[in-house]
C-alpha cells in the first residue's frame, strides 16, 4: 500500500521525507509506527492493535477511522479500494 493522500502537512513531511518538523517531538515515535502500519495493512480492521484505540467514527464521519495519538489527538483515515486515504492528524473533539 501507499498512502496516497495525507492531509496534515506535518504528517506528509514525516512520511515523505522523515522530517518531523511541525509535529510534537513526543508524538513522533507513535506517528511513525502508525504511518508504517497504515502503509502495510489490507483492511482498516488490521489497525485494531493494543494502545491505538481503533474505531470507526459515527454520524457524518462514518467511513472514517480513528487511532489515538495522545489525549484528544487522533490520526484519522478513510478507506477505499486502493487502501488508506485522507490521512489526517486532528483533534476532532474540539468541534
Amino acid at each position: 500500500m501507499y498512502l496516497r493522500r495525507i492531509k496534515h502537512k506535518g504528517l506528509r513531511r514525516l512520511y515523505d521525507d522523515d522530517d518531523a518538523s511541525g509535529l510534537k517531538p513526543d508524538w513522533v515515535p507513535k506517528l511513525r509506527r502508525i504511518l508504517a502500519a497504515l502503509n502495510t495493512i489490507c483492511s482498516p480492521e488490521e489497525m485494531d492493535l493494543p494502545g491505538y484505540g481503533f474505531h470507526e467514527l459515527k454520524g457524518n464521519r462514518k467511513g472514517t477511522y480513528s487511532l489515538i495519538v495522545t489525549r484528544n489527538w487522533r490520526v484519522t483515515f478513510g478507506w477505499d479500494s486502493e487502501g488508506p486515504t485522507d490521512v489526517n492528524l486532528e483533534d476532532y473533539h474540539e468541534r
